[in-house]
């Protein structure tokens, strides 16, 4: 009984296949006895699918669910439209019906073509399908789109065609420049390479001392002596060793070998003392103290640089007081430049240099001239401080440039420069101001607040570096005026900057500001709400050093008269920290005009990566920093823009000059 349960269903598939193919079969033999009869009707009558208009009886076996066999009759009178009727090796004479679901268009012409040919009887016994010819529109879309694909086809292997011959050209180029005379520095695998910058042993070593260190400090609190003498030891030699190395090129010969040695002491501290807390702990400790050590170098280093750019070498101090004791002794204060009449000439081209620096203004005055095209027409206005003058007046008596005017004021002279008018210098007498100065008694007021010790710089205490503020007061009979910097170099003809439109602004400047750097939001404080409701953060910063002032708008508009409402309100200096350009970015505050930044190159004085080539091609380069190039702290690759322009072979410099070396 098991048996027979288990096997039902095999004989049962068996049955079924069987009775599929018999229902195959039977079907193919009543479609072919269909089709005999078929034939012969239509050969008597081409008119009708159906011979004689006779119903064909088609007998149908099949299985039900339950897999027993059924057999039934269908009329071919109930079969649907979609039955296709034809005779067996026939085609011309075949007649197709296509299904309504899904047309063929050609069969459509075809059905549409014979059923015209049939008689009306015929029509009556099959339903007509109706044609549906295609839309010319679609047709010429159909065309219109392969014509595209073939001309994307034919451009695309244009395209690659064109690619490949510039790969080629550049593969046949590479390889003439490749240089095949030096065999295995092309792999880094090969015996041959070698890596003259590499530090590896350096950073080792460097490494070992700061474990020695460690474990040095637990030794000593352990007692362990001998251990401890032995690591101070080694870590000396390796000191010694490494000296200023900065590459294993640098390195002695004996460094590997004190390298190895340290490694077995390391090795045995670390067998007697390793405790990873206590390492961690130490190793901590260490860090701190080196980072309050780096906190503190920082602020010497700032301190002695921010003191060397206030210092004053011996040359430039050497030529005013031989130049000053010259002006007494013969009798220069009673002459004056030529060519007066020039320096209230408003057709002219006029320069503003605000400096006590002899030297680095003759820089100026010299490299302007050189490069001018018309000398003549340039005339200088210099002002210069009382103690100053007499040098400044001596030096351009003997050295006037050629064809150039010159005009040397004392600053001093200028008797409506007071501080009932000036706010600065009624600043710079108030008590608040000479403690902020001169509070040197206090023993860490020079290193602490470093970030603010460069303000503390006494050309913030002098007028000079505030006259810039009062040009049409100093100027009154001029127009245009170009100020220039003392620690400035011009490179070439300036004349067309009194050409350029300035569109109705005051001032033209070089803006300094690149991507988030040298914004108002850099100079100014908004946390303060003053500042914050009357100016931009984002606005764009420029340049002081060489500015093209338009002196009628200046006047139009009372630039100094903002000037003096801004350092009113700055008393207490929350507004901006000391100097000149956060005063002079509010004061002409959408009142500048943008020049070419081929104009002017700023950065000589602290930057040490600018531009070669924007250096050469500038109007006007700019020491602005503490590097001056009349210093030692000078970056010797930019000092040759400077001292070529300086007189070497003039009296007085050779003699500062021996006697300095001596």
């Amino acid at each position: 009984m098991a048996t027979s349960a288990v096997g039902f269903p095999a004989v049962r598939a068996v049955l079924l296949r069987t009775t599929i193919s018999l229902f195959a079969v039977a079907v193919a033999v009543v479609a072919v006895a269909a089709a005999d009869d078929f034939e012969k009707e239509q050969k008597n009558s081409s008119s009708s699918i159906r011979p004689n208009g006779r119903d064909i009886e088609i007998m149908i076996s099949y299985s039900d669910r339950s897999g027993d066999i059924k057999v039934r009759t269908v009329r071919s009178r109930d079969l649907s439209a979609s039955w296709v009727w034809k005779i067996p090796g026939d085609e011309k004479h075949s007649q197709l019906r296509s299904s309504p679901i899904d047309p063929d268009p050609l069969q459509m012409k075809i059905s549409s073509r014979n059923s015209g040919e049939n008689s009306s009887n015929d029509a009556q016994d099959i339903p007509r399908t109706q044609a549906y010819p295609v839309h010319p529109v679609k047709i010429k879309r159909k065309k219109l789109r392969k014509e595209r694909r073939e001309k994307r086809i034919a451009e695309l292997i244009k395209q690659d065609k064109k690619i490949d011959k510039q790969m080629q050209e550049a593969a046949i180029k590479r390889a003439r420049e490749l240089d095949t005379t030096v065999k295995g520095k092309f792999s880094i695998w090969r015996k041959e390479y070698e890596n003259p910058n590499s530090d590896s042993t350096v950073k080792l070593m460097g490494d070992q001392i700061i474990m020695a260190r460690a474990y040095a400090t637990i030794a000593m609190a352990k007692n362990e002596t001998m251990l401890y003498d032995s690591l101070i030891k080694h870590s000396r030699e390796c000191k010694f060793a490494i000296g200023d190395a900065t590459t294993d090129a640098d390195l002695p010969p004996s460094a590997l070998d004190k390298a190895i040695s340290m490694g077995h002491i390391l090795a045995t501290a670390k067998d007697r003392l390793y405790d990873c807390i206590e390492i961690a702990r130490k190793l901590r400790v260490m860090l701190q103290s080196s980072e309050t050590n780096i906190e503190s170098l920082k602020k010497k280093s700032s301190f002695l640089i921010q003191l060397a750019a206030k210092t004053i070498p011996r040359p430039l101090h050497c030529i005013p007081l031989l130049l000053t004791t010259d002006y007494y002794l013969n009798n220069y204060k009673d002459k004056e430049f030529p060519n007066r009449e020039k320096l209230e000439n408003p057709s002219l081209y006029h320069y503003a240099i605000f400096s006590d620096n002899v030297l680095a203004t003759s820089v100026v005055v010299n490299s302007t001239v050189l490069h001018a095209k018309e000398p003549e027409k340039h005339v200088f206005h210099i002002v210069t401080d009382k103690l100053n003058f007499a040098a400044m007046r001596m030096w351009f008596l003997v050295n006037t440039p050629a064809g150039a005017t010159i005009e040397v004021q004392n600053v001093d002279d200028f008797t409506w420069l007071n501080s009932s008018y000036c706010p600065v210098l009624r600043q710079l007498e108030s008590a608040k101001m000479i403690e902020y100065y001169f509070k040197a008694h206090q023993a860490s007021s020079l290193t602490t607040g470093t970030d603010n010790l460069k303000y503390r710089n006494p050309k913030y205490l002098s007028m000079l570096n505030h006259l810039r503020f009062y040009l049409p007061q100093v100027y009154s009979k001029l127009d245009k005026i170009l100020f220039l910097d003392d620690d400035i170099v011009v490179q070439k003809d300036l004349t067309a900057l009194w050409s350029v439109d300035l569109q109705g602004m005051v001032n033209g400047a070089v803006e300094t500001c690149k991507e988030s750097f040298h914004r108002f939001d850099k100079y100014l404080n908004f946390s303060n709400p003053k500042i914050t409701e009357n100016f931009d953060p984002n606005a764009c910063g420029w340049a002081f050093g060489m500015n093209i002032f338009d002196l009628r708008e200046w006047r139009k508009r009372d630039i100094t008269g903002i000037y003096h409402y801004w350092q009113n309100l700055n008393e207490d200096r929350t507004l901006w920290k000391l100097g000149t350009l956060p005063p002079g970015l509010i004061t002409f505050y959408n009142l500048t005009y943008p020049l070419d930044r081929g104009w002017h190159v700023l950065g000589l004085g602290y930057d040490p990566a600018l531009n070669q080539t924007e250096i050469e091609n500038a109007g006007v380069v700019h020491y602005n920093g503490n590097y001056k190039p009349w210093l030692d702290l000078a970056i010797a690759k930019y000092k040759s823009y400077w001292s070529k322009y300086v007189m070497l072979d003039n009296y007085y410099i050779q003699l500062c000059s021996n006697s300095n070396n001596a």
